[in-house]
């Protein structure tokens, strides 16, 4: 039981750092591409660019966080 267990966590910090690393690189995108424009209705592109570049980072630093600690306590 504990296998299935640790490969199901394993896979959900693999998961959160995929979409933290997305979420920076379009961070990045919309800062350098949707200077002065407005997203959707959502405000200008580049402070929701920075929104999701640190939001991204965050994510990134967590899934990296809980890989290391599903690593070393034995459950993936």
């Amino acid at each position: 039981m504990a296998k299935k267990q640790g490969i199901g966590l394993a896979l959900v910090a693999f998961a959160v750092y995929i979409v933290g690393g997305v979420g920076c690189f379009s961070g990045v995108a919309l800062i350098v591409m949707m200077k002065g424009r407005d997203l959707w209705g959502w405000g200008e592109g580049r402070s929701i660019g920075y929104l999701f570049t640190c939001v991204g980072l965050c994510l990134s630093i967590l899934g990296v966080l809980l890989m290391r600690i599903f690593r070393n306590r034995g459950l993936s």
